[in-house]
């Protein structure tokens, strides 16, 4: 089996549109994290979100097509470039070994909730509603801008959407079906109906202190806070990276991949299922149980995810579980959906290659049921030799990626 590295990043997030800003904000801490500015928040129970700020699609997509392209698109384009540009692949690799896994959880929401009001108010359905609302067309749009004529594959699992991506791109490479693959997710959620949605199910936090909304593993935890974004890796074969000279940011050496099958928004209390995805990642990684392990925790600040993943730590690595650096980005970028476990890898990858390990801010009141070592608010220093990122989404689904330097 072939080995699979990383060789290009891009990402649009709350907090920062390009990696190298995303990535100091991450380290210094700094919360995405605000009132709500894309609609008016004051008839919603939910009145804060992690958006975007100061995205300008027009950097990385011709204007006119951007009327033809719902936000979530935009976001993928623009980091599909960015990871494009940094990778230097094109050119480099035969079109038909060149495929794109990039998928949303949501899809176009912007463009369905825009078109419904169309439809009921009698103005005309835009020709473009299909194409532009439909969860696939991030993946297409990507293969046409870069001529990826290889397998083209979106993944649709909720919150795991994009770590799964991440992952069956992995296995895509590691068979031999590609040489390399542009992979990813995006999301762009921030609207009245999805907030509306998400909060009648319960799931979002309904505090108006940004600073203590989205606060994984503290006690005081009461739902998680939209975000939107998108994040995209070039993955490439080991070999064929080193033969052109291409910049590695390190490898990905293990994927798991398994479901609940207990509810259809709430997690396995017990983590079983979370305990399992974990540990056959790590079996394929060929963790030993010496190493030392980060872990960018899916930690979405619900009260059952955050106990859950906690006991699937513990079962998984045992009395080493209170060893390893975990923490939650989702505090200062708010939860990504379908682009989280992206940029979360992302992270996880820096954090290998800085020997940095980036905070879980705004923790204050700890929990006796998540009791361990979670970087509380300011980034720390540490030498890792594995990184794991975790996600797990609505219907059990459940993922989990190792990589190393």
């Amino acid at each position: 089996m072939k080995r699979v590295v990383v060789t290009g990043l891009g990402a649009i997030t709350p907090v920062g549109n390009d990696v190298p800003t995303m990535w100091e904000n991450m380290k210094k801490g700094v919360c995405g994290i605000d009132t709500i500015t894309k609609f008016d928040p004051s008839t919603s129970k939910a009145k804060v979100a992690a958006e975007v700020k100061g995205f300008e699609a027009e950097k990385y997509i011709d204007k006119r097509e951007c009327r033809k392209l719902d936000l979530f698109c935009q976001y993928a384009l623009a980091a599909a470039a960015q990871a494009v540009e940094d990778s230097g692949i094109l050119g480099k690799v035969d079109e038909d070994r060149l495929g794109v896994y990039v998928g949303s959880g949501v899809g176009g929401i912007n463009t369905f909730y825009e078109q419904s009001v169309n439809l009921y108010t009698g103005k005309n359905v835009s020709p473009f509603f299909i194409p532009m609302m439909i969860g696939n067309i991030a993946a297409g749009n990507i293969a046409i801008r870069f001529k990826a004529k290889g397998p083209c594959l979106p993944v649709v699992t909720a919150c795991s959407t994009s770590t799964h991506a991440v992952g069956e791109a992995f296995r895509a490479i590691r068979y031999g079906m590609a040489d390399a693959i542009i992979t990813g997710g995006a999301e762009a959620t921030i609207t009245p109906l999805a907030v509306k949605g998400f909060t009648s199910c319960k799931a979002l936090t309904l505090s108006e202190d940004p600073s203590r909304a989205s606060i994984p593993f503290d006690k005081e935890r009461s739902g998680f806070v939209m975000g939107e974004g998108a994040g995209i890796l070039i993955l490439e074969e080991y070999e064929h990276a080193v033969a052109r000279g291409a910049r590695i940011y390190g490898e990905i050496c293990g994927y798991g991949n398994t479901c609940d099958a207990h509810h259809i928004t709430a997690p396995d209390p017990e983590g079983k299922g979370a305990a399992n995805c974990v540990r056959l990642a790590l079996e394929e990684a060929g963790y030993q149980g010496t190493e030392e392990l980060y872990i960018n925790a899916h930690g979405t600040s619900t009260k059952l995810n955050d106990a859950g993943e906690t006991k699937a730590f513990k079962e998984v690595l045992g009395e080493r579980a209170y060893q390893a650096h975990i923490s939650s980005t989702k505090s200062m970028t708010g939860h990504m959906l379908g682009a989280t476990g992206a940029v979360e890898a992302i992270a996880s990858l820096l954090a290998l290659r800085d020997g940095i390990i980036p905070p879980t801010v705004n923790y204050q009141v700890p929990d006796p049921e998540c009791d361990l070592d979670y970087t509380p608010d300011k980034a720390v220093e540490a030498q890792v030799d594995m990184a794991l990122s975790t996600t797990f989404g609505f219907g059990g689904h459940n993922a989990c990626i190792v990589l190393k330097k």
